[in-house]
């Protein structure tokens, strides 16, 4: 009984001490770069293997991915991250662990540089230590391509003339002549369709006659008395407006310059018409009254308003041309 006592206590001493053992065994750390030498631009990887136990704590570096904020040049000069890879396990054997960490780098600038010694954080229970994987610094370098610029001198060679291949546009003769032939077709249905109300397709292309001098008037009649000028207090407008419309229709009507006449040039050139008395005694009093509102701010009663456009009316009515009809011509 007494020995199988002393092989338990000698097998858990045992074990005790295998166990500190381990623990005190220092984590291995090694660090390279592949490859070693690359052109602008190229990236390389940077890698870091561990081998150490499994209840030992260890902490990679983290590099900054690019350029930090409020920095004037990347992280590590002009070498810059582009990706953190996450952590590999390549061996987990009994409490023996083996670890690799890898980043992927590049830089934009010729030239070698060192990328100093990389390492990782170490903690075991009151231990806190900083493990390197190398014992030199690691470095990189950058090379760029080589421009020979006395090998891309040439001489400078005259213009070449290709001859004319008529395939280069056949493509766009067929697409002519078919828009010729649609425009030939819609030119004759057009000419039929126009031949049936005897009209020709040269009748497109001559301008509208004229409105008759009375029609025009009494359109803008119309639209003057929409416009209820006097009706707001604008009577100098409104009388503006009248007068010229009824200038006017004299002038297209009778062929009288009165847009360029006073009021009594107008009334002397009327008098030459011989119209009747009560006509131009309708137009002196419209331009009379018209004169007074204008330029001695006179303001017309709503009854006096009315009849000078009634008189304006009445004159462009009764001096109108009167239409004949078919059955009077013959006759």
């Amino acid at each position: 009984m007494i020995r199988q006592l002393k092989n338990i206590a000698l097998f858990a001493l045992a074990f005790v001490v295998a166990t500190a053992s381990a623990q005190s065994i220092t984590p291995t750390v090694r660090a390279y770069i592949e490859p070693d030498s690359i052109l602008i631009g190229d990236r390389f990887t940077l890698t870091i293997d561990v081998e150490k136990d499994q209840v030992q704590s260890l902490f990679f570096p983290a590099f900054a991915m690019g350029k930090a904020e409020g920095e004037e040049q990347p992280q590590f000069g002009v070498v810059e991250c582009i990706e953190d890879h996450p952590t590999d396990t390549l061996e987990h054997k009994g409490r023996k662990l083996r670890l690799r960490k890898r980043y992927t780098l590049t830089a934009f600038d010729e030239g070698v540089y060192n990328l100093g010694r990389p390492s990782v954080l170490y903690a075991d229970k009151n231990i806190v230590d900083t493990l390197y994987g190398s014992a030199d610094s690691l470095h990189i370098v950058v090379s760029t391509f080589k421009i020979d610029s006395t090998s891309m001198l040439c001489d400078i060679k005259p213009v070449k003339k290709m001859p004319f291949r008529f395939g280069e546009i056949a493509g766009y003769t067929g697409i002519a002549f078919g828009v010729l032939a649609l425009l030939a077709v819609a030119i004759y249905l057009l000419a039929r369709h126009l031949a049936k109300r005897g009209k020709s397709i040269a009748d497109l292309f001559k301008p509208e006659p004229p409105l008759p001098p009375h029609i025009v008037a009494i359109s803008a009649l119309e639209e003057l008395q929409n416009q209820k000028l006097w009706q707001n207090n604008r009577h100098k407008e409104y009388y503006s407006a009248l007068t010229d419309i009824l200038r006017t229709y004299i002038d297209g009507r009778f062929g009288v310059g009165a847009m360029e006449m006073t009021t009594d040039e107008i009334v002397e050139a009327i008098k030459s018409l011989n119209l009747p008395q009560k006509l131009a005694m309708d137009v002196l009093n419209v331009l009379r009254d018209a004169d007074l509102v204008k330029f001695a701010k006179a303001m017309p009663e709503a009854a006096e308003n009315e009849s000078a456009f009634s008189k304006v009316y009445y004159f462009v009515e009764e001096t109108k041309p009167i239409e004949q009809t078919e059955n009077e011509e013959d006759k």
